[in-house]
């Protein structure tokens, strides 16, 4: 029995209860909470809801929770379920029962944890998004990892997920780059305001080697020339090492198509008609405290250029009429104005401000020998993505990213990231697997193959229960995850799973040694590794992290 199950039996049973006694059952809550209990002589799992609804009914908390374990205790599958302090409920599975959780693994595989909470969600998942003047820093690093496992978790939940990244071809800072460029291939210095590293003089080098006479054209279309080869060659580069970091994007939107094409005059003069939008000091505004927002914001300024936000609300728009009934963004800690702006903008265009949400993420800090790094060889100014990926790989960099809520700032370690020791999380979560991929190699030398009938009810040993609920508990863990857009829940997870297989481990002996004939308790033994091995590759996919199966 799953914890959701057990949870919906939970519910099911205080709904009898209540009707039993011509009560209202309307108070109980959707979702019950089951949850393990940090003391095991408690019980396996233990609910509260005695005490959230008896009150509401006009019953004692106990009262309600006694006629609750009345009703549990002749559930199939059920040992126990008794009262305790105030109203608490302690229940106890049967073997058998709770065994049934490795029968569900095996028999769903790469699926087991999969739901359909946000099932009929179409998601447009924007992220990373960095300016195409130079390499991802360690901010735009984190959301490559961050937002490309929030993607597979959506996913998992049944969500259909655009994950897309809005390219900035368009501004001042664009300007910037391309002088910058100009300057590296006539030798000079960056400009003041510009960007300066061994990748513009890369670039610059490339540009002029792709097109031989371009310092000799006039100045404005050696620039334009620059321009158009510079960036592209910049953002391809972006790609590359993103996609080398496991995070691949299904649409690049760029910025410049929303003014080209007459996008944000045509989303302007919609906001226009419907009033959305009032001139004033010689500009446009939107109406945007209508709507939340600290502030009314300029959208046409009085030099009659757009500003920033009118090529947000075009994109917007854009996004809106693709069928989006989400859109996602994950931002830098400096744009927390963009939350009230970005619901405002969907209100003022007659859509729900939740079809909106906005995640900001804190700053990434790397750390060695105690010491904060700094520098980037290439880049000059900031640690980059393939700076990090240089001192620890892949697999280190995305799940230290990523197990961290991002509303945190986070300090890297690098010299621990760097260690084979459980002290290193990633490592002692791979290990756990590569372990049970060992286990199986040496079963299968012994002959033994994981049997479909293998007695799991034959799992009563104290740690293989520990073992055999935290297996339960993942499909809950990912549905959270979904909904709270949280994956740094599954890498938590995963180093409570390793732990809990570890100390299986060292005291449960799975294969037979020297003469000894295999069990039943071996069968069962070797279904609930192999149920262990695929939670743990599952988990490890859906952070975009490798399951080895040798370390």
């Amino acid at each position: 029995m799953t914890p959701a199950a057990l949870a919906d039996l939970v519910r099911s049973s205080a709904v009898r209860v209540l009707a039993d006694r011509g009560l209202d059952h309307s108070v109980l809550p959707e979702r019950v909470t089951v949850e393990r209990p940090r003391n095991p002589e408690h019980g396996d799992y233990a609910t509260n809801l005695a005490l959230q609804v008896a009150k509401k009914v006009g019953l004692a908390p106990r009262e309600l929770a006694e006629a609750l374990a009345d009703v549990i205790s002749d559930t199939d599958g059920v040992e126990s379920a008794e009262v305790a302090g105030p109203g608490f409920l302690n229940l106890r599975l049967a073997a058998d029962a709770q065994g049934e959780i490795v029968r569900r693994v095996l028999a769903a595989g790469a699926a087991y944890g999969h739901g359909t909470a946000l099932a009929g969600h179409r998601i447009n998942l924007e992220f990373v998004s960095a300016n195409p003047t130079g390499p991802i820093h360690l901010g735009g690093t984190r959301w490559a990892a961050v937002g490309d496992a929030l993607g597979r978790v959506l996913t998992a939940q049944g969500a259909e997920v655009t994950r897309e990244y809005y390219f900035n071809d368009a501004g001042a800072q664009i300007d910037r780059f391309v002088r910058s460029l100009t300057a590296a291939a006539l030798g000079e210095n960056a400009p003041d305001d510009g960007y300066a590293g061994a990748y513009v003089d890369d670039i610059a080098a490339e540009v002029v080697r792709k097109e031989p006479d371009v310092l000799s054209l006039p100045a404005a279309e050696r620039d334009e020339v620059f321009r158009r080869l510079g960036v592209g060659l910049m953002f391809d580069e972006i790609k590359r090492s993103l996609h080398e970091f496991g995070t691949d994007f299904d649409v690049f939107f760029h910025e410049d198509s929303l003014h080209s094409s007459g996008a944000v005059s045509d989303v302007v003069e919609e906001l226009k008609r419907a009033g959305s939008l009032y001139f004033a000091d010689e500009a446009w505004w939107l109406r945007s405290t209508e709507h939340g927002d600290d502030k009314d914001r300029v959208v046409i300024k009085s030099d009659g250029d757009p500003a920033y936000i009118a090529g947000d609300l075009a994109y917007l728009r854009d996004k809106i009429n693709r069928g989006f009934d989400l859109c996602l963004y994950m931002l830098g800690a400096d744009h927390h104005g963009y939350v009230a702006r970005l619901k405002a903008a969907a209100a003022a265009m007659g859509h729900s401000p939740d079809t909106v949400e906005v995640m900001i993420g804190q700053m990434v800090n790397l750390v060695s020998g105690g010491e904060p790094v700094r520098m980037s060889k290439r880049a000059g100014t900031v640690v980059t993505l393939e700076d990090l990926v240089e001192a620890v790989g892949v697999d280190a960099a995305r799940y230290e990213l990523a197990r961290y809520s991002v509303d945190s700032t986070i300090d890297i370690d690098l010299d621990l990231l760097r260690r084979h020791t459980n002290e290193n999380p990633v490592f002692y979560v791979q290990y756990a697997h590569a372990r049970l991929a060992s286990l199986q190699r040496n079963a299968a030398e012994l002959g033994l193959a994981r049997r479909p009938d293998a007695d799991v009810g034959l799992l009563t040993h104290p740690r293989e229960g520990d073992l055999i609920r935290t297996i339960g508990e993942f499909p809950d863990v990912l549905t959270k995850a979904a909904e709270l857009r949280e994956p740094h829940r599954v890498a938590r997870y995963l180093e409570s799973l390793a732990s809990a297989y570890h100390k299986f481990y060292d005291v449960a002996r799975v294969l037979p040694q020297g003469d000894e004939e295999p069990t039943p308790l071996t069968d069962a033994r070797l279904a609930l590794c192999e149920a262990a091995r695929q939670v743990l590759a599952n988990g490890l996919g859906l952070l975009g992290v490798s399951a080895p199966e040798r370390m």
